[in-house]
């Protein structure tokens, strides 16, 4: 039986992308595309980094900054495994210390609406390096694998031709994480006094938000996708032939 939730000790937020349906009746692959938070906690749990060995990943994209992976590490090196870190955010923004009166999902929406145009360049990269033919097993994380991560999650399911409502639904799983997720930043921020109370809360309605703008601004994710990321045909293929299943 395929599991969409994995369980680890450190990781929170690691999930497999597979099982979903999409528009022509194909069916992602179950074990080809993970979704996670920082893997660099690998380090500090070897049953942890056992079972991720397990899974037999090929390739990781990193989405977080350079100096978050300085800071909180990075997946361990193995022989075999291609590392690329890719980061799609341009306009840093700390959520813990955010006014709570903001409203919490517009302005989430807001910041992937600026990744989505100021990170063209990497995104475009992560869907050549998931499309390529020798990369599968795949993860890609960012440091809680819910907004980046999150963000590319759908697009790549979108253009597999998974329907908007199961891509919506998927990026809401983080919230299953949620508590984690806040416990593991208090840990490692003991300095702040107060947090964000939408910390790590990821409810359908972000996505919702954000995909309508991509759809006011461009028609489509698919016709973003085309006309911000030079996604062709051919990519579209690619994408298709090595993460559907008939």
């Amino acid at each position: 039986m395929n599991t969409r939730h994995i369980a680890f000790e450190q990781l929170h937020n690691f999930r497999d992308l597979g099982g979903y349906r999409t528009a022509d009746g194909r069916t992602v692959r179950w074990g080809r595309l993970y979704r996670a938070d920082s893997l660099g906690k690998l380090h500090r749990a070897p049953e942890d980094h056992r079972r991720f060995l397990e899974l037999g990943v090929r390739t990781v994209i990193d989405l977080r900054y350079p100096w978050e992976i300085e800071r909180r590490g990075r997946v361990p090196e193995q022989d075999g495994l291609a590392y690329h870190n890719l980061s799609i955010e341009h306009r840093m923004y700390d959520q813990a210390a955010i006014d709570p009166d903001v409203d919490p999902w517009r302005y989430l929406a807001d910041r992937y609406a600026e990744v989505a145009e100021d990170g063209v360049e990497e995104i475009r990269q992560a869907l050549d390096v998931i499309a390529a033919e020798d990369s599968g097993p795949l993860v890609f994380h960012c440091a809680s694998g819910k907004d980046r991560t999150g963000l590319l999650a759908a697009l790549v399911l979108i253009l597999l031709g998974v329907s908007e409502e199961d891509a919506v639904a998927d990026f809401a799983l983080t919230e299953l994480a949620t508590e984690r997720l806040r416990a593991d930043h208090r840990a490692h921020r003991p300095e702040l006094d107060r947090i964000w109370p939408s910390y790590g809360r990821a409810p359908g309605v972000v996505l919702e938000l954000f995909l309508a703008d991509l759809a006011a601004a461009h028609g489509s994710v698919r016709a973003y996708a085309a006309e911000r990321l030079g996604v062709d045909g051919v990519l579209l293929g690619a994408l298709r032939d090595r993460l559907l299943s008939e």
